[in-house]
């Protein structure tokens, strides 16, 4: 998902009152426009975003290297404060998931998964994620995108799943292409940054693909 659903110039200059935090719950809920789950993998877990992880989502997606095939991020650490409303406010919707990154010993987000929904059912979504250059290679991703694309498609009730990558960005689609997804065509010119239009990838995964390699991968081996 490199260009953002969220448009930072539409929100308001003062944030509302943060309402109380609450505890989420440990297990999947289908009730996820009341609060999301926290997802547990074996070596980060994913959760709802906190107004407390606007600094160190500032600090990591403000790096050059990061940022450089997705939507300018907010500018300011206030900034992230208003995303982060913006997005559990799109969550209580309907309309749209987003996962902090949590790596296990740690309370600090260091990236983020998104999924935001292409027609009124959800049964077409599109997906990104962005996550700090200490933590590339890391594993922490294919973990994550696990996790990701499980509650996507079990409890969002998604169908197909995309994604669009720009066809300079290496490292994001040979993330795609291990996770299982298929590209499926070039989408030309179709992102701006920095002036500079850029070829997008377009990338799927669908229900029944994802749940017969999911199968694959949890068969025991038999001798």
């Amino acid at each position: 998902m490199e260009v953002m659903p969220y448009q930072p110039e539409l929100e308001p200059a003062v944030l509302p009152a943060e309402a109380p935090r609450q505890t989420p719950p440990a297990v999947i809920s289908n009730d996820w426009r009341t609060g999301l789950p926290c997802l547990t993998g074996s070596l980060m877990s994913l959760r709802e975003l906190r107004a407390s992880d606007a600094p160190a989502l500032f600090s990591t997606l403000s790096s050059e290297q990061v940022s450089k095939f997705i939507s300018p991020p907010p500018k300011t650490v206030q900034g992230f404060e208003k995303f982060i409303s913006w997005a559990i406010a799109q969550r209580q919707a309907g309309q749209f998931v987003c996962f902090a990154i949590v790596p296990h010993g740690q309370d600090t987000a260091v990236g983020l998964f998104q999924v935001r929904a292409l027609d009124p059912t959800f049964e077409t979504a599109e997906w990104g994620f962005v996550l700090a250059q200490e933590f590339w290679g890391s594993g922490i991703f294919m973990d994550g995108a696990r996790l990701m694309v499980d509650f996507a498609f079990e409890v969002l009730g998604v169908h197909r799943l995309e994604a669009r990558a720009s066809v300079k960005n290496g490292r994001g689609n040979g993330a795609l292409r291990k996770l299982g997804a298929v590209q499926e065509c070039v989408l030309r010119r179709s992102f701006e940054r920095h002036g500079e239009f850029h070829d997008q990838a377009l990338w799927t995964i669908l229900n029944e693909d994802w749940l017969e390699c999911r199968t694959v991968r949890v068969s025991p081996v038999t001798h």
